[in-house]
């Protein structure tokens, strides 16, 4: 349709105003412009040049438009961020109670005299800044002794970096301990190093007695000057750390031999607790065994096992050359394997209970007349008045409670009654042939 043309000047006024708004940010007079593209409206430059400036405001109000999701898609993201960062901060202050609570004294399991004077020693540790020396064979629980002190120290906040000296190689000891600048090589970017991690917390070092004489001179001018330097850096970083070591070897023999540092030994050895062998500490082995025995059965998701008195006897005859971490491999095996709801003799390793001292599945048949190593014959001798089903009954209740040891639980699996059921028949067994049973 054509238009009443305007003039030059209104023409041009009625597109000033529109730069202005669009200048200024305030919503632009669209039907106004589309007035002036509107055949004869005006000059037909002034009408091309109104239909450039509404092209080019349709792309300005486009890209305003994706701005504003692009603001709100920004800002849900960040919102969701946020929230995430929350999580994440109230499990990591989870999982930090849980250590906490995890390495309190109670929750160490050891009732022997000599595991009571080391948590007491550890505990007083705990509260010194001073660096450790862990001793004790393989496997005798280390570790733990360490993360007890720093949960128990005023650094329990900050981290606890576990190093295995045994497993990093000369070649790398001071990239992975001192950390790397960028561009020390191609492709490689700044990180830090494991004590740079520690710091603020504890630094634990097992296994130090295999650290080469090159890198234990590095280590201790990193306690000595409380700094460590980058490789590819010029610069000290100033670290604030704990130090906990562990080994099996005796230090002041490797001393004496040169292969361990004097001065790295005095610089470490300020405090020392010394753990002994896992035979050494009597019934912890079995309060120890049943403990591990529970977390396995939790967690194959299998009801709750016992230890039979056979079993606690073979785990105490033990010598235990692997210590706790042999028992608890032990009970790993035990919760797989037991069938039953009781750890029997035979469900344990042939390690230790070899298979001429294992019981056969099922008792061996006894002659009828002659009674096994004291035990009630589950028969009566030929000719007797009373070879009949009640007293038959009888003696085999009695045979098997013999064999179980007085466990009616037990003794009621193997006679393929319940435990109730066992009851009642030992309740008229007294009753009807007036004779007590074995206590239990």
């Amino acid at each position: 349709m054509k238009q009443e043309p305007v003039s030059e000047e209104t023409f041009l006024d009625t597109l000033i105003d529109l730069c202005d708004d669009l200048a200024w940010g305030r919503p632009a007079n669209e039907d106004a412009l589309f007035a002036l593209t509107r055949e004869g409206c005006g000059p037909e430059r002034y009408v091309r040049l109104a239909e450039a400036f509404g092209m080019m405001l349709v792309k300005v109000e486009s890209r305003e438009y994706h701005r504003t999701q692009l603001i709100a898609d920004l800002k849900a993201r960040n919102a969701e961020l946020q929230e995430a960062h929350r999580l994440l901060a109230e499990r990591n202050s989870h999982l930090m109670r849980t250590l906490q609570e995890n390495y309190q004294a109670k929750k160490i399991v050891g009732q022997c005299e000599a595991m009571r004077k080391i948590i007491q020693l550890a505990l007083t540790i705990a509260r010194r800044p001073i660096n450790t020396l862990i001793l004790g064979p393989t496997g005798s629980g280390k570790e733990v002794i360490a993360k007890l002190i720093h949960f128990n120290s005023p650094r329990c906040q900050g981290p606890f970096i576990a190093v295995n000296c045994t497993a990093i190689p000369d070649s790398l000891f001071e990239s992975e301990m001192f950390g790397i600048e960028k561009g020390v090589a191609t492709g490689v970017s700044a990180r830090k190093g494991l004590i740079e991690e520690a710091s603020g917390g504890t630094l634990f070092l097992d296994e130090l007695a295999d650290m080469t004489l090159p890198n234990q001179a590095k280590l201790l001018r990193v306690l000595e000057e409380r700094e460590v330097m980058r490789v590819g850096s010029s610069k000290p970083i100033s670290v604030d750390i704990k130090i906990i070591a562990a080994t099996n070897v005796n230090l002041e023999e490797a001393v004496r031999k040169g292969t361990f540092r004097q001065d790295l030994y005095y610089r470490i050895n300020v405090a020392e607790i010394r753990l002994p062998p896992l035979k050494e500490r009597g019934d912890d082995i079995l309060l120890l065994a049943q403990l591990f025995l529970e977390r396995h059965c939790a967690y194959m998701g299998r009801p709750r096992l016992t230890l039979s008195p056979g079993a606690c006897r073979h785990l105490l005859d033990y010598e235990w050359p692997g210590n706790v971490r042999e028992l608890n491999n032990e009970m790993e095996r035990a919760a797989s394997l037991t069938a039953g709801n009781l750890v029997e003799v035979n469900d344990l390793s042939t390690r230790l209970v070899p298979e001429e001292a294992r019981r056969p599945e099922s008792p061996a048949p006894l002659d009828r007349n002659t009674p096994a190593d004291g035990e009630t014959p589950p028969f009566p001798p030929s000719g007797d008045a009373r070879y009949n089903l009640q007293e038959m009954e009888r003696r085999l209740i009695l045979h098997v409670l013999n064999m179980t040891e007085g466990n009616k639980s037990r003794a009621a699996d193997l006679l393929g009654i319940t435990r109730e059921g066992l009851r009642k028949k030992l309740l008229r067994m007294e009753t009807e042939e007036k004779e007590p049973t074995r206590p239990l």
